[in-house]
Order: C-alpha cells, then sequence, then structure tokens
C-alpha cells in the first residue's frame, strides 16, 4: 500500500501537538478498527505462509519478508471472532508492525486509508464493555465507530512475556533503604499497568496509576494544588505514549510547562519501539525512554534513578 510510511520528518511534526495517524482497517466484516501508523512498518498483499507445528490457532504461520522471518497472527481469531479461512487470506493483507522490540504481522480483511486524528477524539472504552474486551479507544469517523484494538493485551496471550522480576535484581533491591516515594504509572492498557506494577512492586515501591494522560495531568495538578512541587508526592512518572484524550507526549509538554511540576522525573516506557523515539523524546524534553517490556531493565533502570536523584 502505498504511502502508509510517511518520512521520520514530517511524521514527528505530530510529536507534542496531541495528534496521531491512525491506518484504518477491517476484519471479515464492516466494522472499522484502527491502528497508530508510527507502530505500521509495512503493508502488503498477505503473501505466502509457511505452517509452524503446534501454534496457537491464531497464529497462520511465518511470512519470509525482507531477509526476516515474521509470524503472522489472524487478528480477527486474537479478539475471538471468526478467523479467515486458508483458502481466503491470499485476498487478504498484512500489517507488518513492531511492538514490545518485536516485529509481527496481523491479518485482516482489508485496509482503508490513514487518517489523521487528535487524541482528544480518542476516548476509552465504554464502561459497560467488560473487562475482557481487546479495545483500548473508540473514536468516530465518517459517522462510523472505529475500535482501537489493545495489541499488548493480544501479543500477551499469543506470546507471554516473563513478568517477573530476577532473583538477582529483587536481592539487590532488598539491600536499598526503604521509604522511597511512589512512582505514577501512566497507561491505557490494563496489561501494561499490571506488568509495570508488578514489577515495582517487586523492588519494593509504591505505584498509583492513571490510564491516560489527562488523568495523570489533572492528579499531578491536584497533588500540588497546596503550593507543593510534585517532587514531594513522586519518585518518578512511567507513561506510555499513545493513550487516548492526552497522549505521553503532550503529558511531557504540559509537565515541563508547570512550574511545581516540571522537575518530576519521565520516563515514557512505550511499545513503539521503532527508530524515531530518541528525537521524539528530546523534542517533547522528557527524561528518559524505554521500549516495553523486560521487566529486569526497567526495575534497573527505576531503581537507578531513584538512587541518584
Amino acid at each position: 500500500m502505498a504511502g502508509v510510511l510517511d518520512s521520520v520528518n514530517q511524521r514527528t511534526q505530530l510529536v507534542g501537538q496531541n495528534r496521531l495517524e491512525l491506518l484504518l482497517f477491517r476484519l471479515r466484516g464492516q466494522q472499522v478498527y484502527g491502528i497508530n501508523v508510527f507502530k505500521v512498518k509495512e503493508v502488503l498483499q498477505c503473501p505466502k505462509l509457511s505452517s509452524i507445528p503446534n501454534s496457537r490457532s491464531m497464529i497462520c504461520g511465518v511470512a519470509h519478508i525482507r531477509g526476516e522471518t515474521i509470524p503472522i497472527i489472524d487478528l480477527a481469531m486474537s479478539i475471538r471472532l471468526p478467523g479467515v479461512p486458508r483458502e481466503e487470506r491470499a485476498n487478504c493483507f498484512v500489517i507488518i508492525t513492531e511492538y514490545n522490540r518485536k516485529t509481527q504481522g496481523f491479518l485482516v480483511g482489508g485496509v482503508d486509508r490513514i487518517v489523521n486524528m487528535n487524541w482528544e477524539d480518542i476516548l476509552p472504552p465504554p464502561k459497560g464493555a467488560g473487562k475482557d474486551v481487546y479495545l483500548t479507544a473508540v473514536t468516530r469517523i465518517d459517522d462510523r465507530i472505529v475500535e482501537i484494538i489493545d495489541v499488548e493485551k493480544i501479543l500477551s496471550e499469543v506470546s507471554p512475556l516473563d513478568q517477573d522480576v530476577g532473583e538477582e535484581v529483587r536481592s539487590r533491591s532488598a539491600q536499598r533503604p526503604p521509604g522511597h516515594l511512589p512512582v505514577l504509572v501512566v497507561d491505557d492498557s490494563t496489561v501494561a499497568r499490571r506488568q509495570i506494577e508488578r514489577c515495582l512492586t517487586a523492588i519494593g515501591m509504591e505505584v498509583v496509576t492513571r490510564n491516560d494522560g489527562k488523568q495523570a495531568f489533572d492528579y499531578l495538578k491536584e497533588i500540588t494544588a497546596d503550593g507543593s512541587r510534585a517532587t514531594d508526592h513522586l519518585s518518578l512518572i512511567i507513561s506510555d505514549v499513545e493513550m487516548p484524550e492526552m497522549d505521553g507526549y503532550t503529558l511531557v509538554t504540559r509537565c515541563k510547562n508547570e512550574p511545581a511540576i516540571r522537575d518530576v522525573y519521565i520516563m515514557l516506557h512505550t511499545s513503539l519501539s521503532g527508530v524515531f523515539n530518541k528525537a521524539m523524546v528530546q523534542k517533547v524534553g522528557a527524561d528518559d525512554f524505554m521500549a516495553k517490556f523486560s521487566p529486569d531493565e526497567l526495575a534497573e533502570r527505576v531503581m537507578e534513578i531513584i538512587d541518584r536523584e
């Protein structure tokens, strides 16, 4: 699909403006879904797939693309919809993505177009949707509801990550003095929040969570309303980038413009592990960046940050 990936320079212009580009696609029905273009490496007609013995049912196989062997996941089946029959796959598309330091492809029925949007127009899923819903957000485009799928939840089920901090890191954390201020964790994915909280709790940290940048910024304003500073209440902030209503880049920009908040250390912790991130982090003024998700690496980085403060 020509034009799916524009130049890095053009796309980084969105950073700090609370905007994103969504690639719209369909699965087997008429429902429209979206994925952030920053996570998309390529879109192509479904290539020839090689089967993987004893693999999960939603794994269609692997494709050999530009020197890489990439697992192809039936996205419909991953969210508990009917999968694509084998004989129909040649008419489908594959969205090649990069999440959590890994490359994978998602088999979809059809690809529509790219739209430029404001994160304020991306809303959390309806509260009545249930805890097992595979959505992180919804929006409306051309009078149609567009659902944004929680890919981290899907990948945690298809290929579970090790969520436990190693014994060596735990041992080092036990030797540190107690009494550290809490860490504010900001992430719209329930799975990601749970992973990070489990990691930080393992090294003795108290954790406060918020679901998006707007909730986090409102919380920061609330705790500093008495004239105190954010550093009086928090050790640091760990924030996702992609979030409804206010993204992580905009949260950093807003925080760094507030005298009572600007000194708190902010780490962007995101599955957007592409080549653009360091430039983006520097542009908005974040203190650090880490690609998801290595519990040992995150635990060690947090201890290092707190111990040098």
